[in-house]
């Protein structure tokens, strides 16, 4: 285990911030000020240069990603910005690469990092709070819906570079023996009922999707985590941020995950129709594509179980844990209720 491990919180995001600050010399500009603006997994800073322009540098945990999967999310950003959807812009190194690799002596550890345009507007919403926005909810997801739809029809377009790499959502990724965030059956929170039943949901959704299964239409490059907390919203037009989940999976996970930490909200029933309608408007939905939306539900709250498992040392999963348990055990019942 490296050294930052051992650090506490405060510790870890000073040292983050070091790093960050001897990284910024890769970059064109003279930075003067280095603000942390969110540290769950990665740390993201507000990089402001003495013209006052702001730029947002990412530092990425250790042992995520590799440099090829960085670099191909960057990539396809970049595909996705070049066919006018709204995400932030790469900003290349001085040397013109897309990420620089930054070594710490003080940590004994290399990090990534790139640089993003700043973007402005606030999130719409959290994890741990729901919707937090006055604008017209149904309205908002009809948008959301509609640039989900354009993402996914942009990346059937696109021709990916020989080198491209990332993860994938697929039934190994989301029920396999070794899903992509953590074995969720293994998490010591649950008791015996609990695992038994998401283990009878990990066994339906197996033929469910084989019976679903995949194809351009339904299946492609997603952002896989369109949650409110990175949809931005900036006079009345919607920005979508942090695509260090980004990765291969079927276009109605997509939808679920950004329905999932609005279940609880009493316009929900809204909410889903009209997220669908502004997919449906831009790429239209199949009965059995709207039919898996309960299968898919259920798997995004297994993949968050997962994320609780082999995160349990950071204050997000310990505080989010009871929420994400309960609501996956719920969503699981559902599934298996209305397969019958």
């Amino acid at each position: 285990m490296s050294r930052f491990h051992t650090l506490d919180h405060e510790q870890q995001v000073a040292s983050l911030q070091r790093l960050a600050f001897d990284a910024l010399r890769q970059w064109d500009g003279d930075y003067v000020r280095l603000d942390l603006i969110k540290y769950r997994e990665n740390a993201v800073f507000c990089a402001t240069r003495s013209d006052g322009q702001r730029s947002a540098l990412r530092v990425h945990r250790d042992g995520y990603h590799s440099e090829e999967a960085l670099r191909s999310e960057l990539q396809w950003m970049e595909a996705l910005a070049a066919d006018g959807i709204h995400v932030p812009r790469i900003i290349r190194t001085r040397d013109g690469e897309h990420l620089a690799q930054v070594h710490s002596e003080e940590l004994g550890e290399s990090r990534y990092i790139d640089m993003l345009g700043w973007l402005g507007g606030a999130s719409i919403g959290s994890a741990e709070h729901g919707l937090e926005v006055d604008a017209d909810i149904t309205g908002l997801f009809f948008d959301a819906g509609a640039v989900a739809a354009r993402i996914h029809l942009s990346s059937a377009r696109w021709e990916q570079p020989n080198a491209f790499s990332r993860h994938a959502w697929d039934e190994e990724g989301l029920i396999g023996q070794r899903p992509f965030w953590g074995p969720y059956w293994q998490l010591d929170l649950l008791d015996d009922r609990q695992r038994e039943l998401l283990q009878a949901t990990r066994q339906a959704a197996r033929a469910d999707l084989r019976r679903y299964g995949r194809s351009l239409e339904n299946f492609g490059m997603i952002h896989a985590d369109l949650v409110p907390e990175n949809l931005l919203l900036e006079d009345a037009r919607l920005h979508l941020i942090d695509f260090d989940d980004a990765g291969f999976g079927w276009h109605m996970f997509e939808l679920a995950t950004a329905l999932y930490f609005c279940l609880d909200d009493p316009r929900f029933t809204e909410i889903q129709a009209a997220l669908l309608s502004g997919y449906h408007s831009v790429k239209p939905l199949t009965p059995d594509d709207r039919a898996t939306l309960p299968l898919f539900l259920a798997l995004r709250g297994l993949t968050y179980l997962g994320w609780i498992h082999t995160r349990r040392d950071s204050r997000t999963a310990e505080e989010l844990a009871p929420m994400l348990i309960e609501r996956a055990c719920r969503l699981a019942q559902d599934y298996l209720d209305q397969r019958g």
